[in-house]
């Protein structure tokens, strides 16, 4: 039997054990014990830190297993090559993971290929902000190098606010340190890819909807993306050049672009899946590919060439103080002909910060854009 370990536990990671499953896999789970959902799914389960990479490969090269991989962790990206690189299975360098995670490296190489990025500023105390505040020009992003789901993100406008947002960006960072870049005002999209032995493909391109300024949380996706042919070709030539520049060869991944003014700016490139249900269930529901299987068969070396077997409309809106409508539309919209599934995932609205002050979703499915 197959023996795949999964790097990670959470309900963002249950729909891939629950689809190794379907495929007769054998899964090994590793993650701590609180919030790890998708231990009921897991042969074997081991109550390991994701970031616990010598830990981990101690039990793999034990439980000798036949791949390995994570689809909606940044943080797991490292453990996950690290294990496949000391074990000689597919996934891709140590030395790539740590570009993919880290968006200050990820910026350098980005650009030293080409391609087209914001400005950006390294920042990893507040005498770097001293010497940073007659560089920057306003408005302007400030981030966390190496967190995800906009924790730590917000625009600001002058050196006050600068101060500020920069405080609260290091104290999210897992290694103390931010980038302060420039405000591109534009189209959000990502392209969501597969990728073995160097080859790459184009699943879909997601439109993305945000909260907007000051923290940019996502609010909706949507494929496929209504944007015209010719900017969608060049975006998806642009991720593949990205995914080169960053070594990415194999498995999923996620690059991110804003289009302003027909120029298209690489905000950053995730070397998985991407998160909000994008990887796990949209490109399913749009092209027909299971991206869930790919990403699997990838891992143990059985990879097929993906075809996309329909094109449909697919999307899902988040419930939020910003889009009460949605909380409406999944409390009463259950018998609607595009309703997939829909949940909520607090019992209250919180001030929105990030993607887990959130409080529910549906995911749709139709001939047309759903809008609301």
């Amino acid at each position: 039997m197959t023996k795949v370990a999964i790097i990670g536990a959470s309900y963002l990671q249950l729909p891939v054990y629950l689809k190794a499953h379907e495929m007769g896999f054998q899964t090994i789970g590793f993650a701590w014990e609180e919030g790890a959902v998708a231990r009921e799914y897991c042969d074997r389960f081991y109550s390991i830190s994701i970031i616990e990479k010598e830990l981990i490969l101690e039990v793999c090269q034990k439980e000798k297993i036949d791949g390995i991989l994570s689809i909606a962790s940044d943080v797991a990206v490292i453990s996950v090559n690290f294990v496949a690189s000391k074990m000689g299975l597919i996934g891709n360098s140590i030395e790539s993971a740590i570009y993919s995670t880290n968006k200050f490296l990820m910026r350098k190489k980005l650009k030293h290929a080409g391609l087209c990025c914001p400005k950006y500023f390294l920042i990893k105390d507040c005498y770097d902000i001293i010497s940073l505040e007659k560089k920057i020009n306003y408005p302007a992003i400030v981030k966390p190098i190496d967190r995800s789901g906009s924790k730590g993100v917000t625009k600001v406008l002058n050196a006050a606010e600068l101060k500020k947002a920069a405080s609260v960006a290091l104290d999210s960072s897992f290694s103390n340190q931010a980038i302060v870049e420039e405000f591109i005002e534009g189209v959000e999209v990502s392209v969501e890819m597969i990728s073995f032995n160097g080859v790459h493909y184009e699943l879909a391109i997601t439109d993305k909807e945000t909260s907007g300024a000051p923290h940019f949380v996502e609010l909706a996706h949507h494929q496929p993306s209504l944007l015209p042919y010719n900017i969608q070709k060049e975006i998806i030539d642009t991720a593949v050049k990205g995914l080169n520049a960053l070594n990415i060869k194999n498995g999923a991944s996620h690059p991110e672009f804003i289009i302003s003014s027909d120029k298209i700016f690489v905000t950053e490139i995730g070397a998985r899946m991407g998160g909000d249900f994008i990887g796990s269930d949209l490109v399913y529901l749009s092209t027909g590919y299971d991206y869930l299987k790919g990403v699997l068969l990838v891992a143990t070396g059985n990879f097929e060439i993906p075809h996309k077997l329909l094109r449909k409309y697919s999307g899902v809106y988040f419930y939020s103080e910003l889009t009460q409508k949605v909380g409406d539309i999944i409390r009463n919209g259950k018998d609607q002909a595009y309703m997939v599934r829909s949940e909520f995932t607090a019992d209250s609205l919180l001030p929105l910060k990030q993607s887990s002050d959130r409080s529910g979703y549906f995911i749709y499915q139709d001939e047309k854009k759903i809008l609301i």
